[in-house]
């Protein structure tokens, strides 16, 4: 009790003036003369004005809160809008697929890449299926795309394909356009190349390749790639042919496995012609 006595005697000045402003404050209230009538009315009028003019002002705190409800309900619908995306392309693919299987040229095996390299010069996918699924060594690999490449070692439920990105493929194909024939490789670079193509055949950029009939072990008619450039050196028998892959093997993730084998009667015989040329040369 003694400290806030001593609190009012250090302030007097200050409790002795609101004491003053209270009272008059209250004697104005009261009084209806005039004069005061119209300060009041005054008053009134300022302090709306006033009221008026900060309600215009945004509350901080409720923006944030309010900021911060929304940012999690966009969060919230973005996932949703991926999951619905990631939805629309998978019953995409399938349907590609599906309409790719329907066709019935070939007997198709669906599988899932479960592991790549795409940084080697002998680059592979490993596949969900195997030996127990009837997958076996030279079958063809596919997508909706076009050609992926072949298996090339199997186990019991997975299997190894080698794609086209890799030093060793080899395979005969064929320009759409104008038929011409040439062998499907790759160097390490960017782009595949068509090799063995003469500088009198007809060849443009923008032609699409396809595997050609002259595979023992890849069908005819799939799409490998589209022309981008075509070099004639001079000098040279062969022009330099550079064409982009029709699959992104970097976002490959379901594939077909053609579930056929090379036909042994034709092999044979290739085989035989083969052994009697060189036997013939020695």
């Amino acid at each position: 009790m003694q400290r806030f006595l001593h609190i009012i005697v250090a302030f007097k000045e200050y409790f002795v003036v609101t004491l003053l402003i209270i009272i008059s404050l209250f004697f104005i209230s009261n009084n209806d003369n005039t004069q005061v009538r119209t300060i009041r009315s005054y008053t009134v009028g300022i302090l709306g004005f006033i009221q008026d003019g900060l309600s215009g002002i945004p509350n901080v705190v409720g923006l944030k809160r309010e900021n911060e409800i929304l940012r999690k309900l966009n969060v919230n619908l973005s996932a949703e809008v991926s999951r619905l995306r990631e939805a629309r392309l998978e019953n995409l693919r399938l349907h590609e697929m599906l309409g790719m299987k329907n066709r019935g040229e070939f007997s198709l095996l669906a599988a899932e890449v479960v592991g790549k390299s795409l940084h080697l010069l002998r680059n592979t996918v490993t596949l969900n299926v195997g030996e127990d699924d009837g997958i076996k060594s030279d079958m063809p690999i596919v997508s909706e795309l076009g050609l992926v490449g072949k298996v090339i070692a199997t186990s019991s439920h997975y299997a190894i394909g080698q794609l086209i990105i890799n030093k060793d493929f080899r395979t005969s194909a064929k320009v759409q356009r104008s038929r011409v024939d040439g062998i499907i490789a790759w160097d390490g670079g960017d782009f595949l190349q068509l090799k063995n193509v003469s500088k009198k055949q007809d060849i443009k950029e923008g032609d699409i390749v396809i595997t050609s009939e002259y595979s023992r072990i890849i069908p005819r008619g799939i799409k490998i790639g589209i022309v981008t450039k075509v070099i004639e050196n001079p000098g040279k028998l062969f022009k330099d042919i550079e064409l982009v892959p029709s699959v992104d093997f970097s976002s490959l993730e379901q594939v077909f496995i053609i579930t056929v084998l090379p036909d042994s009667e034709r092999t044979a015989l290739e085989a035989k012609i083969t052994h009697t040329n060189n036997g013939k040369s020695n």
